[in-house]
């Protein structure tokens, strides 16, 4: 009886996505970019990622989607669009990087001063990284009971100009 070895696509690629352990939690985007996805040659990433996305389920970061599908030229204007909300938020009081999201995904922003509610505490407003719009930016204001908020489309640009007035709302 012969035996007959597949490649298990699913587990290559969740060691494609995985982080290299470290001693301490990431601070901002940039500390997460370790995992091969991030580092291998973009032609190899993007090949492989086809692969088992037409094999199945896929996660993947924002920036490889949209890269996927064209409306990203290259992962390092995605890191870019990362590092730009970084240089915004990291020098903002109350804004605070989270690292831990869908498996896949980068991580995203949220503002801790928003998470105590006028009736209660309320899940905190947030800035995620989305590949839906071209503008790469989820702000999903502080919300307060069942259901979710509904995410509104930004740009970097709409986040610096309106930065104030949402930390102000929250």
């Amino acid at each position: 009886m012969a035996v007959h070895v597949e490649a298990m696509l699913s587990l290559e690629w969740s060691e494609a996505l995985e982080v290299p352990n470290s001693p301490g939690l990431a601070g901002t985007p940039a500390e997460t970019r370790g995992s091969w996805v991030n580092k291998a040659d973009e032609d190899q990433v993007l090949t492989t990622y086809r692969s088992v996305r037409a094999a199945g389920s896929a996660p993947a970061p924002w920036w490889l989607r949209a890269l996927d599908r064209g409306k990203l030229s290259s992962r390092a204007e995605g890191h870019a669009v990362e590092d730009a909300v970084t240089a915004l938020l990291s020098v903002r009081p109350g804004w605070v990087f989270v690292p831990w999201a869908d498996f896949g995904e980068v991580g995203y922003w949220e503002y801790v001063p928003s998470e105590s509610g006028v009736y209660g505490p309320a899940t905190p407003t947030t800035v995620q990284f989305t590949d839906s719009h071209r503008g790469w930016i989820h702000l999903v204001p502080a919300h307060h009971g069942p259901g979710q908020a509904q995410p509104i489309d930004f740009t970097v640009a709409d986040l610096r100009a309106q930065i104030e007035d949402i930390e102000l709302i929250a």
